[in-house]
């Protein structure tokens, strides 16, 4: 007996349902979660992309100085007025130990524009001085004038004067005084000559009341007179304006000039 229809009819298809292995599993889950970390790492990359220069601009700023960041990058001595303070060096510093230490500030200072104006303002301050002194150089007064003492011609002069004994000054400084008071109190008009003579007897006699010599007392007095006159007549004519008023004001003041130097050689000359 042949059986027909969906009963008796072999089962040519069965259903084969997946059978699930551990270890693929495993395996696709994991690349999944791959996928998934590099999807979320890449997202995470391009928004961390902008904020890469803000971070490198401020590590740049740290190291130069920046005001903003950093405060101990504003200069301690902008507003000291002496270029040399500012600078913090000496006024005999050379040429290189003036770029040193501007060339040191404006590296360690550069992130702050005030400060960096402060260091240039000081060092073409201090640049320009010293171009100025090598071009117009200033004469040491204090020097020359111990160099003239120390020479030979000035030490050869200053030996041959000694001071006195202080009523010997008095004495001679009277004697003077009187001559030049008579000078302009009686003046005739060919000129103070008697009063003038006076004063080479006079010089010639204190000489010789100190050095105990006729003939020294006599070439030092002569000398003195004439060299009294000549620089006093040439200081009126020359140097000093006239200070008396009268036909022999010329000859009046150049025989007080002479009062005076006779009175230094009788008193201090030896």
């Amino acid at each position: 007996m042949t059986t027909s229809g969906l009963a008796a009819s072999p089962i040519k298809y069965c259903l084969h349902l997946p059978v699930q292995c551990p270890r693929l599993a495993a395996k696709r889950v994991s690349a999944s979660n791959l996928r998934r970390s590099r999807s979320l790492w890449a997202g995470s990359t391009q928004k961390c992309q902008p904020r890469r220069i803000p971070l490198v601009k401020c590590a740049m700023e740290a190291s130069f100085g920046d005001s903003a960041d950093n405060s101990a990058a504003i200069f301690p001595r902008i507003n000291v007025g002496d270029p040399y303070k500012r600078l913090g060096i000496s006024r005999e510093a050379s040429e290189d130990e003036i770029q040193a230490a501007r060339n040191f500030l404006i590296q360690r200072y550069a992130g702050h524009k005030p400060s960096v104006d402060a260091i240039e303002a000081a060092h073409d301050k201090i640049i320009m001085q010293k171009f100025y002194d090598r071009k117009n150089p200033k004469i040491d007064f204090k020097k020359k004038v111990r160099d003239i003492k120390q020479s030979r011609v000035m030490l050869a002069v200053t030996s041959r004067f000694r001071t006195p004994a202080t009523n010997f000054i008095v004495k001679t400084s009277i004697a003077f005084i009187v001559l030049g008071a008579l000078t302009v109190l009686f003046p005739t008009e060919e000129g103070p000559t008697l009063q003038v003579a006076i004063s080479l007897i006079t010089a010639i006699y204190f000489i010789h009341d100190r050095l105990k010599s006729k003939l020294r007392a006599f070439l030092y007095g002569a000398g003195a007179f004439i060299f009294s006159w000549l620089l006093g007549t040439f200081l009126m004519v020359s140097v000093i304006p006239p200070i008396l008023k009268g036909p022999t004001s010329l000859e009046v003041t150049t025989s007080l000039i002479t009062y005076v130097l006779l009175w230094v050689s009788s008193t201090y000359l030896i």
